[in-house]
């Protein structure tokens, strides 16, 4: 639905001239005050009972805008000392100063967006906005969610909820005071980002979301910053949360994002040249064990290294097995796909590792691996093949690619450890990275 300047921008100049010169001089006044006509779509409020609002939006969507105009909505009277239907109103920055600069003082802020006979008077002692009709919206810090016990509202308007420093805390202790009226509500305006309270928020009822990305402002930013930040930023990752405003499951930093694996996914395997199977056995083998990582490769060689490709074909990790389960498993996994290797770490296991694969077929081509780094050390090289698009994936391999999503810099952000990921390590690594005439040599390699 359009907006009533986006009709009018489109109309032609003879239809905005009529429709001008038809409106007295009251309502000609009034028209830069009513947003309701200005509106984006993403910045009018959603139609039904809710209790929260979200607008997610990239950056200069005109988030900040929405959130003062739909408090003035909610303010305001018929006249400007009539009653609106909120008379307490809470105001929540990522500090202090920062909910004063953009949310009261802005250009975009409560004091901008008001008809001159209804602006409120700021108090800045007691960091308080009192409108004409005895209104009042009160400033806090999510720095300081302490200050948030004791006070009530009927109103509250949250900016920026993803970056706050102490986000749940400030949060838990404002719904405790949205108590006043009879439907208290709240608005919640925020570039996305990957935090449980943004993410648990949007998962309830009652609460409604719009969205909009940077473009959708665009009458209002200018034409050099939309052409630097898309050039500079529009394929990535940052990108697509700070300007398209989406909200990514990833977690920040993260050596894989899913949209990247989603990208090269493949609906059938390539022909093949090799197969590995590689196993990241758990420390015990009981119920409440970590997984036995058992994950199946494919090699695409053609001249030179370089040129070589690699699909993931098959994740057959299992869970709270013993031994020779996991041996069974692996190896069942190694005849299924035809592979020419198993590789197997041994830092848990030492020899017993190989031992109990021999056990269960003493004709395995195995190759024992010993890590000597971090798991993030070597994770890296082989998630920069994914980013050269060396690496696809057959199929979907929801469990795997979740724990390769959770693999960031700073380490694992997951439950328990990531084994799924590690034997995916050790087989790219097998095959993509040690140079042939080193993968010939027998013996442990220590990576």
């Amino acid at each position: 639905m359009k907006s009533g300047s986006a009709w009018l921008a489109s109309a032609g100049p003879d239809t905005e001239e009529t429709f001008l010169n038809s409106l007295d001089e009251n309502a000609l006044a009034a028209l830069p005050w009513l947003f309701e006509f200005w509106a984006l779509p993403h910045q009018l409020p959603p139609e039904g009972k809710w209790t929260t609002w979200v607008v997610l939006g990239g950056r200069g969507a005109g988030k900040t805008r929405a959130g003062a105009e739909w408090v003035r909505s909610m303010v305001e009277g018929a006249t400007p000392e009539a009653p609106g239907r909120a008379k307490r109103v809470a105001l929540i920055g990522e500090t202090y100063d920062q909910a004063t600069a953009v949310m009261v003082k802005g250009e975009s802020g409560l004091i901008a967006c008001c008809p001159p006979d209804r602006v409120p008077r700021w108090i800045s002692g007691e960091r308080k906005l009192v409108w004409p009709n005895g209104a009042e919206a009160q400033v806090f810090s999510a720095n300081d969610p302490e200050a948030l016990r004791g006070p009530q509202f009927d109103l509250a308007w949250a900016d920026e909820l993803a970056k706050w420093p102490k986000a749940q805390e400030t949060w838990d202790m404002l719904q405790f005071g949205l108590r006043l009226g009879q439907h208290p509500q709240q608005i919640v305006t925020t570039t996305p980002r990957n935090v449980n309270v943004l993410k648990e928020l949007l998962a309830r009822d009652g609460v409604a979301h719009t969205h909009a990305p940077t473009e959708a402002n665009s009458a209002y930013l200018a034409d050099s910053f939309l052409t630097e930040v898309r050039s500079r930023y529009g394929d990535t990752r940052l990108g697509r949360q700070e300007l398209d405003g989406v909200l990514l499951d990833d977690v920040d930093n993260a050596l894989w994002i899913r949209g990247t694996l989603d990208e090269g996914r493949l609906a059938e395997s390539p022909e093949v040249t090799r197969v590995l199977v590689a196993v990241d056995p758990p420390v015990t083998g009981h119920a409440g064990s970590d997984a036995c990582g058992i994950v199946v490769v494919g090699i695409v060689e053609s001249g030179d290294p370089a040129q070589w490709r690699a699909v993931v074909l098959e994740d057959c990790s299992v869970q709270g097995v013993s031994p020779n389960q996991w041996a069974n498993a692996a190896v069942a996994a190694y005849h299924r796909h035809g592979a020419s290797r198993m590789v197997a770490e041994v830092n848990q296991g030492g020899v017993m590792v190989a031992d109990t694969i021999r056990t269960v077929d003493p004709t395995i081509n195995l190759r024992t691996v010993h890590a000597s780094t971090g798991k993030v050390a070597r994770a890296e090289p082989v998630a920069a093949l994914y980013e050269q698009g060396k690496v696809a994936h057959v199929g979907t391999h929801a469990e795997l690619e979740d724990e390769m999503c959770k693999m960031a810099l700073t380490g694992y952000e997951g439950q328990g450890s990531p084994d799924r990921v590690d034997a995916l390590v050790w087989a790219l690594t097998e095959g993509m990275l040690v140079p042939a005439k080193n993968r010939l040599n027998p013996g442990i390699r220590n990576l």
